[in-house]
């Protein structure tokens, strides 16, 4: 604003996407004077999501308002759960710490821990937030490093035991998601890993067949649009996203109609 003071600026916030949830799905068990001030699962990687939301048409016909989950893969890395293209539930909550496994956020952790580390570890708030945030998730417990290539390429334990806890937490909050849902029509990888680790996707599906999701290996090395086979009971696509897009088309909108 000071360099161009007549330069419009514009806002788009990753939790608006999430605003369709019911409101149990938003809540916290917490008391209501607390929640009333606003303290509530608000979601994020909500422009990527809205992305995959508006490409589910081409990628999935007449199946694109059913109940789909995607999973946006990446350093950052969450769930949601979409019916008729919005979302009903969703990994992240607070902050962008809850859910899954990350590069360096732990996911979701019970709190006792926090509670642990402060008064037996005798450890600061800020030294805790920093665990979290900056020393946790892959490259916490592979000890290597925070790149899913980097772990898939080593013959580290330590790397095959990262990945093994990004792939079971992943599998397990897609499953908590499909009861949200109340089943499960498709499932879409999309963000760094989601759409190119042959190896990631392979493994989450596997832990998933019980949906009845068939991979189609073939199409799945190729990164092909769809990765499933025909007769796969949910079909199972890969989607690049475009955040950058999202946030175009929302800023040349409200120019316009400024």
């Amino acid at each position: 604003r000071k360099l161009r003071p007549e330069l419009p600026q514009v806002a788009c916030f990753d939790t608006a996407f999430h605003r369709s949830q019911p409101a149990i799905a938003q809540s916290f068990a917490l008391p209501r004077a607390i929640t009333e001030q606003g303290m509530r699962r608000y979601g994020f990687h909500g422009l990527s999501y809205e992305h995959i939301a508006g490409a589910l048409p081409e990628a999935l016909g007449a199946g694109a308002d059913g109940r789909v989950i995607v999973a946006h893969l990446g350093n950052g890395a969450s769930l949601c759960a979409m019916h008729q293209r919005r979302s009903i539930a969703t990994t992240m909550g607070f902050s962008t710490l809850d859910g899954l496994v990350m590069g360096t956020r732990c996911g979701s952790i019970d709190p006792g821990v926090l509670f642990y580390l402060m008064h037996e570890r005798k450890m600061s708030s800020a030294a805790v937030e920093d665990l979290l945030y900056r020393q946790s998730g892959l490259l916490g417990v592979s000890g290597i490093s925070n790149d899913m290539r980097a772990l898939l390429d080593s013959s580290d334990p330590r790397a095959a035991e990262a990945v093994a806890q990004f792939v079971y937490r992943a599998a397990l909050e897609a499953g908590a998601l499909t009861a949200a849902l109340e089943g499960l029509d498709a499932l879409i990888f999309t963000g760094g890993i989601g759409e190119h680790a042959v190896a990631i996707r392979t493994q989450i599906c596997a832990k998933l067949a019980w949906l009845g999701i068939e991979m189609d290996p073939a199409a799945n090395a190729g990164n092909a649009l769809r990765i499933s086979t025909a007769a796969s009971q949910v079909a199972v696509c890969v989607i690049p996203t475009d955040e950058e897009a999202v946030i175009a088309r929302h800023t040349a909108r409200l120019l316009h109609t400024g």
